[in-house]
């Protein structure tokens, strides 16, 4: 056999893999991947950045980093509750592509942009109003020059939570109709943006974490202009005026914030618990505070690929259940937790052979780096058969509409597992950070096996959205 006839069995036996597991009725896999990697880019751009952002703010000191990671913990919290809304704008703008509607799809969209924006806006106020106590009450034990920094970090990110939501919403529009490459731009203008000035403004004028919130700004109202441009003068499937942001139906709100409201809900509280988690760190020192952010960042690049696949599976299910095609949907999901389990076991052994230099962007003090090395090693496995069914099996469920129980479930096992079993472990018995992730896999695990006994019955797709 000759090597151009080995060549094309193996690309036909590719082929015919690929038009078993990801080819239905509704898409085939060169439309779903064209979806997933423009997705995947703009992860591996966002996750990879902040691993930058955070190696340069190291340079600004322990407390500096310890100030960033405590805030961010917060903001995360925040800014997933218009995102989650985000998200329901998603749903509801892709269920209408895949039923053909396009003028309802162009009132879901701007359905979507008002109504993250201006949650965005009173959240973005209510902070800044109340910025001390916040500190105080979520992170009084930490030591006064990192509550100095954290000071100045959350007041800066706060104002720019209308920037990232007008950035997250148009994206989500996009991404409902199948143009990820369009948001895939949008998002890299500002996430490349963000970075460029963080080394203008840290590296060069030594301004700390005052540089880093001046640049977070900037960058996030610089990519707002952006995509309302594009969706006004560039985008020609929409149709968008600037009037249509001012008027939008209640019946459309109603069925976004059916999505929308119980997931916001679930980042709520699910972020809520991670955040009292943060509260446990803190009380172990500023060192476990650093391992904790350094550990989370690069546990962030472990997912990169699984993270894509997770929101490109509420665009796939989203328009197969438009079309009223379960078949394609069920298969779909399949296929997207089989591929996010190996795609985790492919990275993890990639990466951690490298995990002395991945470390050293952060200069870590010696005495953590054996503790982030175990931290990030059992997270690795661990992650393996547990991650997918945690997260890219409830947004597949999220997109039929099914978001009450995804959110009602993720909350509780996040509160009876993941604080109550965390404070035990890291608290109680003393284990520390590695006690307090240990918790959070625990977590994965029963919130998992809870989302796949939903996916074997019928009631997941029994919702009536469009």
């Amino acid at each position: 056999m000759t090597l151009n006839q080995l060549r094309r069995r193996m690309q036909m036996q590719m082929n015919g893999i690929l038009n078993k597991y990801f080819s239905g009725e509704s898409m085939d896999y060169r439309q779903i991947f064209a979806l997933f990697l423009p997705i995947l880019i703009d992860q591996a751009f966002i996750i990879g950045l902040n691993l930058v952002n955070t190696a340069m703010i190291s340079s600004s000191g322990v407390a500096a980093v310890s100030a960033v990671n405590m805030v961010d913990s917060l903001n995360i919290f925040l800014i997933n509750v218009f995102v989650a809304v985000a998200t329901g704008g998603t749903v509801v703008v892709a269920q209408y592509k895949g039923s053909g509607n396009d003028l309802m799809v162009s009132r879901a969209s701007a359905s979507t942009v008002t109504s993250v924006a201006l949650i965005a806006l009173g959240i973005g106020l209510l902070i800044m109003g109340m910025h001390n106590p916040v500190l105080n009450i979520l992170f009084g034990s930490a030591s006064s020059d990192v509550l100095d920094s954290a000071r100045i970090y959350l007041i800066g990110s706060s104002a720019s939570f209308v920037g990232i939501a007008v950035v997250q919403a148009v994206c989500g529009a996009l991404r409902g109709i199948g143009k990820t490459r369009a948001s895939l731009a949008l998002s890299l203008i500002m996430n490349v943006l963000y970075v460029l000035l963080n080394i203008v403004f840290i590296n060069y004028l030594n301004m700390g974490v005052m540089g880093m919130t001046l640049a977070v700004n900037i960058a996030r109202y610089a990519g707002a202009v952006c995509a309302l441009y594009y969706l006004f003068k560039v985008d020609a499937t929409l149709h968008l005026r600037v009037r249509d942001l001012f008027h939008f139906p209640l019946s459309m709100l109603r069925k976004i914030m059916f999505i929308g409201l119980p997931f916001a809900a679930e980042q709520m509280f699910f972020n809520g618990g991670k955040l009292l988690t943060q509260v446990f760190i803190v009380s172990l020192g500023t060192y476990a505070i650093a391992t904790n952010a350094i550990g989370s960042s690069l546990a962030g690049v472990f997912q990169i690929p699984a993270s894509a696949l997770s929101l490109t599976v509420v665009t796939v299910v989203g328009q197969c259940i438009g079309r009223g095609n379960i078949a394609d949907a069920r298969k779909f999901i399949k296929s997207f937790l089989v591929l996010g389990s190996c795609s985790l076991a492919l990275v993890g052994l990639i990466l951690m052979p490298f995990f002395q230099p991945l470390v050293g962007l952060f200069d870590p003090p010696a005495e953590i780096v054996d503790d982030i090395f175990w931290l990030l090693l059992i997270n690795a496995i661990v992650q393996v058969p547990l991650w997918s069914i945690s997260f890219i099996l409830p947004s597949a469920l999220r997109a039929a509409g099914d978001s009450r129980f995804t959110s009602i479930t993720s909350m509780l096992t996040m509160w009876l597992f993941r604080v109550v079993l965390g404070y035990i472990l890291g608290i109680v018995l003393g284990i520390g950070i590695l006690g307090v992730w240990l918790a959070m896999n625990c977590e994965w695990g029963v919130r998992g096996a809870i989302f796949l006994w939903r996916f074997r019955g019928k009631k997941w797709y029994a919702h009536k959205l469009i």
